[in-house]
């Protein structure tokens, strides 16, 4: 008689930072009867990752990260949440952090993508496999076409193409993964402040009269960055998302489909919903070969 052994699949570690996407991943691993191990950054984790094995630690302690996943067993790992960039002093270091210190203020002398680029080839020479969110949970992945009833009109549309032109020639930079055009003039773009406060400087400008606008106007894209590693800091929205859209008055939000991960699809197409806005996943040309 042959005996099948029903090996148990190795843990699948998660990075997690702010953010619902990195209990939304560990949940679709559970889901998918695969165990998850949580290294949380103190600071920015959730409460809710308390639900699985987990490890908090203070940002700049790579070497506790590192001991933690393997301590696991976890062989791949996967990056994920918002989070804003430590100033190095308030960085708590341990001593695998202070042979890194040198290459890593290294890595921050650039945009993110950089940086993430830096931290995903860390982990690969720890001996760890970098697995993107999206490939754990695709069903976080924005579909194509409108999530609700509302839908762009054509000048939405002209906007929307505006702002995706944009953000595949300021990808470039390393800039940043958002934009917002109204009748066809680009109003705001995303830097270092994120997406939610570039909607609250939108909603500023509006209260202030400097947009002279009439009723709700305006689009939020968001794409990635066109050389982006898609495995970290893909794009994300969620409910605030569209809160954020709201305060501002645009008439809708647009991403790019199959790259933009959707934090409670659900609530957020809801919340979009109620508010009158639409959401649309674009499906993005591929570029030069």
């Amino acid at each position: 008689m042959t005996v099948v052994s029903a090996e148990r699949p190795a843990p699948l570690g998660v990075l997690a930072a702010g953010g619902r996407v990195p209990i939304m991943v560990a949940d679709a691993a559970v889901r998918a009867g695969r165990p998850v191990f949580i290294v949380a950054l103190r600071g920015l984790a959730l409460p809710d990752v308390t639900r699985f094995p987990h490890l908090m630690v203070p940002i700049g302690m790579p070497g506790r990260v590192f001991n933690a996943f393997r301590g696991a067993g976890c062989r791949e790992i996967v990056i994920v949440g918002s989070a804003t960039r430590p100033r190095i002093r308030d960085i708590r270091l341990d001593f695998r952090a202070l042979q890194l210190i040198t290459r890593y203020a290294r890595a921050m002398l650039g945009g993110d993508d950089k940086l993430l680029t830096w931290l995903v080839r860390l982990f690969e020479a720890e001996g760890f496999t970098v697995r993107g969110a999206h490939e754990i949970a695709p069903e976080l992945l924005a579909p194509a076409g409108a999530l609700g009833r509302h839908r762009p009109s054509a000048l939405d549309e002209a906007d929307i193409a505006i702002g995706i032109d944009y953000l595949a020639t300021a990808g470039r930079f390393d800039i940043g993964q958002a934009v917002v055009v109204v009748n066809h003039c680009i109003v705001a773009v995303e830097a270092a402040e994120g997406t939610d406060l570039m909607l609250a400087r939108v909603a500023e400008l509006r209260a202030a009269g400097r947009l002279r606008l009439s009723g709700r106007a305006g689009v939020l894209v968001k794409t990635p960055k066109p050389a982006q590693d898609r495995r970290v800091d893909m794009p994300a929205i969620g409910s605030s998302t569209v809160a954020g859209a709201v305060r501002a008055e645009l008439r809708g939000i647009a991403v790019a489909a199959g790259e933009t991960l959707i934090a409670d699809a659900a609530e957020t197409a809801a919340a979009a919903e109620r508010a009158g806005l639409f959401v649309t996943g674009i499906a993005l040309k591929a570029g030069p070969a």
